[in-house]
């Protein structure tokens, strides 16, 4: 039918989003208003509604995504040609608090986890290999692969080494945040053991490092610097890993109530349907996880740009709010230190899927949080305090940030994409496609396809479905990063390498 042929999201907005192609000359009703689409547009793309002069806002999602470069009449294609970002520096802000009652009850669900010491839980059962500094990479790798062929990986689930160019070299800041991110991993329940593998002479020096960890478990945590063994470090390697190897293969999963959630919340490689799609899909999620309890952190600063007040006038607390001023304008500030705009965002993947300005993706990429009130924010390396939706400040790039909302402690990552991509951090980093096409090409890479959306299925019916899969998976099913073997870490960088 006609009407489903592309939708207008919010009653104030001047375009539509074509959810197919369009053809010039055909011709589109938008609230009793008959208007012919004046070039072809692709699908996940805008056609605007009603006349602009040049300067005028362009609505979308009930908010400006930009203005008009020049004047533009109605059933033109609205893309980066002809649409210009209202971005520009740091602002200053008012709170302006809004809660919004959930309505979600507590259906007291369960997960199949592992229970550490600590009282967190993990979703996996592995052994880590984690490098102090990028000099070890290689040691990491052979060690990790003498320990797979040795065990077969009996009684756990994996064993991995996480390589990174870091810890010597950095000064202040990013030494800083290589150390912190490394604590992390460490740290992370879905480690049931870890080799902290160390040169010696590096800057990030193992004693020190060792302390960041504070009272840690000794039986699961171990320490090998191996410029202070003599001849072969695979052998003293490999012992220390046969001890952590007897201890993790004893562990089990148990039922653990779905409030231990943590779930990490990315999209990437977005296009026009992620903000009617899967990021509200995921939205719905993050909501229902909050209203169980449980733990949901919302990434990608400059992806916030543009949609930014919609968070912070979400914030419980004006502290909570004042902190999400400074994350934001912060991350201004790190553009503009640069010499570099804020507003230039999207890539050219997410501009040839329909999102034209930072104000459309942001306006999208927030959704993925629901409408639960902000219980946190984090800084980057910063490890979760309190449960609730939680903001962390770290940079759009699909790796760094997704290791970011792993190190923050997510025991799984939830990827939006509509352009597709394979990788995985260092937890389960499950992607769900915003159009069926995705889905359909890319079965390889998709863990769910909230494209249904457009096919007939109604959100009430993809809730518990979508649900399910994300406990499925936290209950020991393979996430398609994970069956495939893409698993990597990177670690955000600002300043000088010495």
């Amino acid at each position: 039918m006609e009407q489903t042929t592309y939708l207008k999201i919010n009653p104030a907005d001047s375009v539509v989003v074509c959810l197919q192609p369009k053809k010039k000359g055909d011709v589109i009703d938008v609230d009793g208003k008959q208007i012919t689409v004046l070039q072809d547009t692709p699908a996940g793309h805008k056609v605007l509604i009603r006349d602009k002069k040049q300067g005028e806002d362009i609505i979308k999602y009930g908010y400006p995504i930009g203005h008009a470069r020049r004047d533009l009449k109605a059933g033109e294609w609205v893309n980066e040609n002809n649409l210009k970002t209202n971005l520009k520096g740091t602002l200053e802000y008012t709170y302006q608090p809004v809660s919004e009652v959930l309505n979600i009850r507590d259906e007291q669900r369960t997960f199949r986890g592992y229970v550490r010491s600590s009282g967190e839980v993990g979703v996996r059962n592995e052994i880590w290999i984690v490098p102090t500094v990028g000099c070890v990479n290689g040691i990491a790798e052979r060690l990790a692969e003498a320990l797979r062929r040795e065990t077969q990986l009996k009684g756990i689930d994996a064993v991995h080494a996480w390589h990174h160019n870091y810890g010597c070299s950095q000064l202040s800041g990013d030494h800083e945040n290589t150390r912190k991110v490394l604590r992390d991993i460490c740290l992370h329940p879905n480690a049931g053991g870890v080799l902290v593998l160390s040169l010696g002479c590096e800057n990030n020096q193992p004693d020190q490092f060792m302390e960041m960890l504070g009272d840690y478990d000794r039986d699961r945590i171990k320490l090998l610097v191996t410029q202070k063994v003599e001849g072969d470090e695979m052998e003293t390697g490999m012992e220390l890993l046969r001890q952590l190897y007897a201890v993790a293969q004893k562990d089990e999963r148990q039922e653990v109530s779905v409030s231990k959630l943590r779930v990490g919340l990315k999209c990437g490689g977005s296009d026009g349907f992620s903000g009617i799609t899967a990021n509200p899909l995921v939205g719905e999620f993050s909501d229902w996880l909050v209203a169980q309890g449980g733990t949901s952190i919302l990434t990608e600063v400059p992806e916030m740009f543009g949609a930014e007040t919609i968070l912070m006038n979400r914030c419980k607390t004006r502290e909570l709010f004042e902190q999400t001023v400074s994350m934001i304008n912060n991350f201004k500030e790190y553009f503009l230190s640069h010499g570099e705009p804020v507003g230039e965002n999207p890539s050219p993947g997410n501009k040839a899927g329909g999102i034209s300005t930072l104000e459309d993706k942001a306006l999208g990429c927030t959704q993925k949080c629901g409408r639960a009130p902000v219980s946190g924010v984090l800084e980057y390396g910063d490890r979760l305090k309190v449960n609730g939706l939680n903001l962390l400040s770290a940079p759009g790039n699909d790796l760094v940030a997704a290791t970011a909302l792993a190190a923050a402690g997510c025991q799984l990552v939830l990827f939006t994409t509509g352009r597709g991509t394979p990788f995985g951090t260092f937890v389960p980093t499950m992607k769900i496609a915003t159009n069926p096409s995705l889905a359909a090409r890319k079965p390889n890479w998709i863990d769910f396809s909230a494209g249904q959306l457009v096919e007939g299925r109604t959100m009430q019916e993809l809730v518990p479905e979508f649900i399910e899969k994300i406990l499925s998976v936290a209950s020991g099913a393979p996430a398609r990063n994970e069956e495939n073997g893409y698993r990597e870490i990177a670690i955000f960088k600002n300043g000088v390498t010495l």
